[in-house]
């Protein structure tokens, strides 16, 4: 199959996302001899109109994974994006637990709205939560499997004759897929961080970055230390701030942060491919 363009799609709040996704699509865009572009669908701006790709693009279409499936206030509008024929490698980034139905989810959706998903991948990548679980990555190991499977991916693309005839590509998970990771206290008890919104210190200078690149346009651009809208806990704010001034300190959070660390940092799980 003749491939036109070759396309790194992502949500990326802390950038984990958008640095295994554009390794891909860079990599097919070398083989393939076709140009690579860029869509950053993280803030809100860039989703305000449903994208929409056509024939002969191949998409490494990349998000995180929140609770084990595609986050719930991102999966309407990834439900809106348009194929028109177009291939897609859906690809998944978590925080070592585990990705659950993510990736059926994201492969799901992606084929419902016109996408021909040839290749799927789950990659293993720091936590939003944490500076230390799964620190750094994606590291150097992962971005060369990354680039290792771009080239099978090609092989697979180059021996399409019809792609309206092609199998979605097999993924683990539940079809369809089941409920949300429910976070839990060690007496089993469900842990409840949905209503849960960052604070800030006296270290803001009300630079207004945060309200910027909030991906829900949840922080007032006018006083930083209100955040009206919907949080879902991505720590962009967070780990961009310049000052540091942004800090989580609910209880029921930090306790879960501390059970992701204690519990999820090892053994070090290696990136899945589907092909």
């Amino acid at each position: 199959m003749t491939v036109n363009t070759v396309w790194a799609a992502y949500f990326s709040a802390t950038d984990t996302t958008k640095k295994v996704v554009t390794q891909i699509a860079r990599r097919l865009a070398q083989q393939t001899g076709r140009p690579l572009e860029t869509f950053d669908f993280t803030l809100p701006q860039a989703r305000k109109e449903p994208k929409v790709f056509a024939p002969g693009d191949l998409v490494v279409f990349g998000t995180p994974v929140y609770a084990g499936r595609v986050p719930n206030l991102l999966i309407k509008y990834v439900a809106s994006v348009q194929g028109q024929g177009a291939l897609a490698v859906p690809v998944v980034c978590y925080g070592n637990r585990n990705y659950d139905d993510a990736l059926m989810e994201l492969r799901n959706t992606l084929q419902a709205g016109g996408f021909h998903p040839v290749a799927g991948a789950a990659f293993s990548c720091q936590h939003a939560f944490s500076e230390t679980q799964n620190a750094g990555r994606p590291d150097i190991s992962d971005l060369t499997i990354a680039t290792g499977f771009a080239d099978q991916v090609f092989h697979k693309v180059e021996a399409i004759a019809d792609p309206a005839a092609l199998a979605p590509v097999p993924v683990p998970g539940n079809d369809p897929v089941g409920p949300y990771y429910t976070p839990r206290d060690r007496h089993g008890n469900p842990i409840n961080i949905l209503p849960v919104r960052p604070k800030t210190s006296d270290a803001c200078t009300q630079c207004g970055l945060c309200a910027k690149q909030c991906p829900l346009g949840a922080i007032d651009p006018e006083d930083a230390h209100q955040v009206p809208g919907k949080c879902m806990k991505c720590n962009r704010c967070v780990k961009h701030c310049p000052t540091g001034a942004k800090y989580f300190d609910d209880p029921n959070y930090l306790y879960h942060k501390s059970e992701l660390e204690d519990l999820y940092s090892w053994p070090r799980k290696t990136p899945e491919l589907f092909l």
